[in-house]
């Protein structure tokens, strides 16, 4: 009996083509979901969060064309992702630069993860021309709103190697 009413429920549960009346039962909470939800212009807080699952799955194209449209609504979490893709050559090409003007972008939005790795890239010179002054500045203005790396970046005199690995060293040297 059981066996039977968990079939009628899956069979009812099943999406339905959309008529005059809508989709009955329409997906929710799926990738699927999310990404029509933002091809549509629906930039709603879950839509651009399932953003982080996309690309911890690695279906980086897929998370960048749904990042890309929570940034474009103002949401600075997806803007500091569209930079770790840029930065890291997931779902396109590496590109530093991109990489930059998506933290700057989220630093002059007010997030204080935008402002600590602007600030960074400012410091180390990496996707945007260095200052130094410029780089430290932007921190503490991510340390005053209680960021804790950018506290701690604060704590060891500005250190970089405080908050990166020391393995990435070859990506932030000079390219000259």
């Amino acid at each position: 009996m059981h066996r039977i009413a968990l079939a009628v429920l899956l069979a009812t549960a099943t999406p339905l083509a959309a008529d005059d009346y809508g989709t009955l039962n329409p997906d929710e909470l799926t990738w699927g979901r999310m990404l029509e939800n933002a091809e549509r212009g629906e930039t709603d807080m879950m839509t651009c969060a399932s953003g982080y699952m996309l690309t911890k799955s690695g279906k980086h194209g897929a998370a960048r064309r749904l990042f890309e449209r929570c940034a474009a609504a103002g949401y600075t979490g997806a803007m500091t992702w569209m930079s770790q893709l840029d930065n890291n050559g997931l779902g396109a090409e590496y590109n530093p630069d991109a990489s930059a003007a998506w933290d700057r972008k989220a630093a002059d939005a007010g997030d204080p993860v935008g402002q600590f790795n602007h600030g960074l890239n400012l410091m180390r010179g990496h996707g945007i021309g260095r200052d130094e002054a410029a780089g430290r500045a932007m921190v503490d203005r991510a340390a005053d709103a209680g960021l804790d790396i950018a506290l701690r970046l604060q704590r060891a005199d500005y250190n970089l190697d405080e908050v990166t690995p020391d393995a990435d060293n070859w990506r932030y040297a000079p390219g000259f």
